[in-house]
């Protein structure tokens, strides 16, 4: 009877425990017991964190920021990180003085090395989170890097790299687009990486576009969105947090904001239709962040200010019509773009105007304390940095990084497997346009004569090897980036023996010296292939040429599939994302 009775105490206990709300059974410090993935659970977990938080600790959150070195105490790169006031000499001392939110790697700094030594980067990811865990507030940090594809990409060789946005535009295929991002997400994730900058939303309808251009799918807005959205779903998936930029978009410029401020002169109408709408595609596919543009709109603010610290335009606009609710992250503060008011009040305008993070201050202890001084003096309420620390904390969360912001050292196996490699290599081959084939060109014959041509930057000589090694007769000559006189007449005299000529273009229809080369060549009398290695626009330059294809990019996975269109080894298929100014019309693509 003791027994039966001691048996139904237990039982009864059990029950009461189990009928009580998930929350009360965990503290703020454990996220990772049950009942924290949604609701009210997570958000009271959330808000008792911020209670936790001091100031200093809540405006360290809302700055990522870049810092030389290859470990997280480098001692080789302590005079480079305090010369470029990076806040102090390495990432811990940064990571402890400013309590930042995350890091972004870039290849300059040495956090990603070219080639990848994917043991270092695992390593030095490892070794910085640990040193944000071992903080009075251990708040993991967001690793992020720009890894687009193409010809923005970080991690490169032996990792996977693709031909890029636009080369996927010109396969039509949302399945490629998501089976890139997929394994993108993978390799970073095996590095540390947990945050994307891309993709790129950007629909570039101006051939001068020199920021954009192949960095962008398509000039059309449909296969934009398509793309953007299939990526978002495939990076999200990898629990890499997916970022849309350049809001509101920065397809139609002349000017890169690296060096200057553009002006986007599109009316409400053009905004909807073109600019914005992958953007809403991508909001309503559920992504997790969107990064500004340092450009001006005046057909959304009339202040003169770029959309970064534009408070109608990321707080109006992105906020309150499209309802985004997830991280609205700045490009980097570094640039020309964002620097229109003191340098200490880039920060604090950027953060007025709507934005969560900012991004790569090019002074970390003058944007930290700009933004400390707003705070204290009540400029910035604290409800509103509550507000954009919530939602750090909460991206965090929601990507597991509380739970776990390691990386397994032997996840580094996922990188540049056979399986990637393959899918890039399918892609590009696909990829490839032939725009023009006059009298049947291409393609080329074991029995002709090759000459390759054209700027280093468009691997000529790469070229002219992998022709050689499928048998076929060629020989190369490289130039600079932009041909001297004396390089157009060495050119000319070496075309004087070739049954073909092949000319790598660059970009050559914003580079007078590539015009003049080709043109050159073209009087030689020979037939002349012009291959666009990475705008597809430079046939505007020279549209007498006998034949042209375009690459999209100047990755090695681009040329080599280049060389085996060349050769016939497969049969182009790719069709062009953007029009060709008055020759060649969205769509267009030809094959043998």
């Amino acid at each position: 009877m003791k027994i039966n009775r001691l048996f139904s105490i237990v039982v009864m206990m059990s029950l009461l425990v189990l009928s009580l709300p998930l929350y009360t059974l965990a503290g703020w410090e454990d996220p990772t017991r049950p009942g924290w993935k949604d609701g009210e659970a997570k958000r009271g977990w959330i808000q008792s964190k911020l209670q936790h938080m001091t100031l200093e600790e809540k405006i360290g959150q809302l700055f990522i920021v870049h810092v030389y070195g290859k470990t997280p105490t480098d001692p080789n790169y302590e005079t480079t990180n305090l010369n470029s006031n990076r806040g102090g000499k390495n990432f811990k001392e940064v990571i402890e003085k400013y309590h930042v939110g995350g890091v972004i790697y870039f290849n300059w700094t040495d956090n990603v090395l070219s080639p990848l030594d994917a043991a270092q980067t695992n390593a030095l990811s490892n070794g910085i989170q640990k040193i944000a865990m071992d903080q009075r507030m251990p708040i993991p940090l967001f690793v992020s890097t720009d890894q687009e594809g193409g010809i923005v990409q970080r991690l490169v060789s032996p990792g996977t790299v693709f031909p890029g946005n636009m080369a996927l535009g010109a396969t039509r295929s949302t399945d490629y687009a998501a089976k890139t991002a997929a394994i993108l997400g993978t390799e970073l994730k095996s590095i540390g990486v947990n945050m994307n900058f891309a993709p790129v939303a950007d629909v570039n309808v101006n051939p001068a576009n020199p920021v954009i251009g192949v960095r962008s799918f398509s000039e059309d807005p449909g296969l934009v969105s398509d793309m953007t959205v299939a990526q978002v779903g495939a990076y999200q998936n990898e629990n890499l947090i997916a970022t849309a930029k350049h809001f509101p978009g920065h397809g139609d410029t002349a000017t890169d904001s690296h060096y200057g401020l553009p002006i986007i002169t599109h009316d409400l109408e053009t905004l909807h239709k073109i600019d914005l709408k992958p953007f809403k595609a991508a909001i309503d596919s559920g992504i997790d962040a969107i990064m500004t543009a340092h450009i001006v709109v005046p057909a959304l603010d009339d202040s003169g200010l770029p959309a970064t610290l534009s408070k109608p335009i990321l707080t109006g606009l992105l906020r309150e019509e499209l309802g985004f609710n997830g991280l609205i992250i700045t490009d980097s503060l570094g640039m020309s773009g964002a620097n229109v008011v003191p340098p200490e009040r880039v920060a604090v305008e950027a953060f007025k105007a709507g934005a969560d993070i900012l991004l790569n201050p090019p002074n970390v202890e003058v944007a930290y304390n700009g933004m400390l001084e707003a705070a204290k003096s009540g400029e910035i309420s604290k409800n509103r940095i509550d507000e954009s620390v919530y939602r750090i904390l909460e991206a965090k969360l929601k990507r597991g990084l509380f739970e776990n912001p390691y990386t397994d050292e032997t996840a580094i196996s996922n990188i540049g497997t056979a399986d990637h490699l393959a899918a890039a290599d399918e892609i590009a081959n696909k990829s490839i346009t032939l725009v023009k084939n006059e009298n049947s060109l291409l393609p080329i014959k074991q029995t002709e004569k090759i000459f390759v041509t054209g700027p280093s930057t468009g691997k000529p000589e790469m070229l002219s090897n992998l022709i050689k090694t499928k048998g076929f007769n060629s020989y190369f000559y490289s130039t600079g980036a932009s041909p001297t006189t004396a390089q157009i007449n060495s050119a000319v005299s070496q075309a004087q023996q070739a049954d073909k000529i092949i000319v790598t273009t660059y970009t050559a229809n914003t580079n007078t010296a590539q015009q003049n080369l080709v043109n050159a060549l073209l009087k030689t009398g020979k037939p002349v292939i012009v291959t666009a290695i990475r705008n597809p626009y430079d046939l505007m330059a020279f549209p007498n040429v006998n034949a042209y294809l375009a690459t999209y990019g100047d990755r090695d996975v681009s040329v080599k599939a280049l060389a085996r269109v060349l050769t016939g080894e497969i049969n182009p298929s790719g069709k062009l994302p953007v029009t060709i100014p008055g020759l060649y019309g969205f769509g267009s693509g030809l094959s043998y």
